[in-house]
């Protein structure tokens, strides 16, 4: 029997076809009930099934802390979050209401956390994050030294 479509499978076939859009990144299933995107079979997201309520799983090396402010996410189990992966779990929330720009976002950043640094650097665009970067603040211009002019005796 078929599955039940969920109001929320166009926004997973998004996300499936923007991270197999990355180099190298292909399907992954581990075990089944899985359908995850990897590059060199090392797991960049995990993404709920068809049918399923939407989930996403990535590794925010960067963004995490702001990620688990978010009611809808927390670490990843199996002892992942402690190494900056967030699970968010879209359950009873409407499709409407999901930042899916924020989700691309996040497979951005797992994806150049996982990706071997040949891959990453093939990429056209800076990293993009939730948060926005921090810039150092910048020094200011040394003043060139004054001159002192010699006194005749």
């Amino acid at each position: 029997m078929a599955k039940k479509k969920a109001p929320t499978d166009g926004i997973l076939n998004q996300l499936r076809t923007f991270g197999l859009a990355y180099p190298g990144a292909h399907y992954k299933s581990p075990w089944p009930g899985h359908m995850d995107l990897a590059v060199k079979d090392k797991t960049f997201a995990y993404l709920s099934l068809e049918g399923e309520p939407l989930g996403v799983g990535c590794k925010l090396p960067r963004s995490n802390t702001i990620a688990l402010m978010l009611p809808f996410c927390k670490p990843t189990a199996y002892g992942l979050g402690k190494s900056g992966w967030v699970s968010a779990s879209f359950e009873g929330i409407s499709a409407d209401a999901i930042d899916v720009d924020m989700l691309k976002a996040w497979i951005d950043e797992s994806y150049r956390a996982q990706a071997p640094k040949k891959l990453v650097a093939q990429l056209a665009t800076a990293p993009s994050t939730v948060a926005p970067k921090k810039v150092a603040p910048k020094k200011p211009a040394k003043r060139p030294a004054k001159k002192v002019a010699k006194s005749k005796r």
